[in-house]
């Protein structure tokens, strides 16, 4: 089920959204608004995980230790791969 949500865009935005239509980007202008929302959405959701995750790393501060155990695991990965 869909809620309809009455907006207004401006002739540029209504132009733009037409190309990306016609470009086979969406198959009709609110699908290309569903489409935009959903992006905009998923950048702001990854953008609040990457400032929390920043945040705990001002809050507890890599170590010397922590860098010891990247670089083993980085090993151990790369000595893993078939190549």
């Amino acid at each position: 089920m869909t809620t309809p949500i009455p907006t207004r865009f401006s002739e540029r935005q209504t132009q733009d959204i037409d190309r990306l239509v016609a470009a086979g980007v969406g198959t009709s202008r609110s699908d290309v608004v569903r489409q935009a929302v959903d992006q905009f959405v998923d950048s702001i959701r990854r953008a609040l995980g990457g400032e929390a995750i920043a945040e705990s790393y001002r809050q507890v501060p890599q170590g010397p230790e922590d860098d010891a155990a990247a670089l083993a695991n980085a090993i151990a990965m790369t000595e893993a791969e078939p190549w």
